[in-house]
């Protein structure tokens, strides 16, 4: 099952959500946590954010990760040299594992962006053992995402084209409260408990927050990318002043929050 999210180049999701993504990654990690000799399955693994984060953990017996896009897997692959990690293409809707074969698999970042997210949580659920642990975290795109949603909300305001997309990236599966905990427990999980996860999403200047989305990254990249020229520089120039807040640019902090959920196999 295809990923809805918009893949440009691995250095340009590196620069709008890789760098974020390797901050929640430790936080989900203590959220599931992890026990030595565990075999770990990573759903979605993008640029290798979850994966090389597990690395750091030398108890654990092997990590395995997929993702969706061959840009991801070409790049997380390039990357790894833990001889624990193997990483390949794959549908996160139909893993290429046999049944209970992991201890734990996690998904960071990834369930908004696959249209049948309870279809990847059934999956997850079959590869691991009894007793193991299932556990992933979206971001909270409606109330959680100041930054982003700073860009959406000016955007929106000059063109009502855009209004659709912002809904849509505001009410992605699994955002809305207690909708992934319903999600695990319809697919069987036991124990299921969801919680927040908080980072902080700190930028250098108005360049470093815009020029990802300005090359066509992500959902509001793919949207800019397409703009006739004049609508483009107007919303380059409202983006710049909603960064910028009346301030010269430079450094900016944004609070940025996830939902994570985690549920115990039966």
């Amino acid at each position: 099952m295809p990923s809805s999210f918009n893949v440009e180049s691995a250095d340009g999701y590196e620069r709008l959500m890789g760098r974020w993504s390797k901050r929640l990654a430790p936080l989900l990690i203590d959220f599931a946590g992890l026990a030595d000799g565990d075999r770990v399955l990573d759903v979605g693994c993008g640029t290798g954010s979850l994966a090389f984060t597990l690395e750091e953990r030398p108890g654990l017996k092997e990590i395995a990760a997929i993702d969706y896009s061959p840009v991801f897997v070409e790049a997380a692959t390039r990357r790894n040299t833990d001889p624990r990690i193997a990483i390949r293409q794959a549908d996160a809707c139909a893993l290429p594992f046999e049944d209970n074969r992991f201890d734990r698999a996690m998904s960071l970042l990834v369930l908004h962006f696959v249209p049948e997210a309870g279809k990847a949580i059934s999956e997850m659920r079959r590869v691991v053992r009894p007793g193991g642990m299932v556990a992933a975290a979206v971001w909270d795109h409606y109330g959680g995402m100041s930054g982003m949603r700073m860009m959406w909300d000016t955007v929106v305001m000059l063109d009502e084209n855009a209004l659709p997309l912002r809904r849509r990236y505001c009410f992605q599966p699994m955002m809305r409260p207690g909708e992934m905990k319903e999600s695990f427990l319809s697919q069987g999980l036991d124990e299921v408990e969801e919680t927040l996860l908080l980072i902080r999403m700190e930028y250098h200047s108005f360049e470093d927050y815009w020029a990802p989305i300005a090359a066509g990254e992500g959902p509001l990249g793919k949207y800019v990318a397409g703009l006739e020229p004049a609508k483009r520089k107007a919303v380059d120039a409202a983006v710049r002043a909603a960064y910028e807040a009346g301030e010269p640019d430079g450094p900016r902090s944004f609070a940025s929050v996830a939902w994570a959920c985690r549920g115990r196999v039966a």
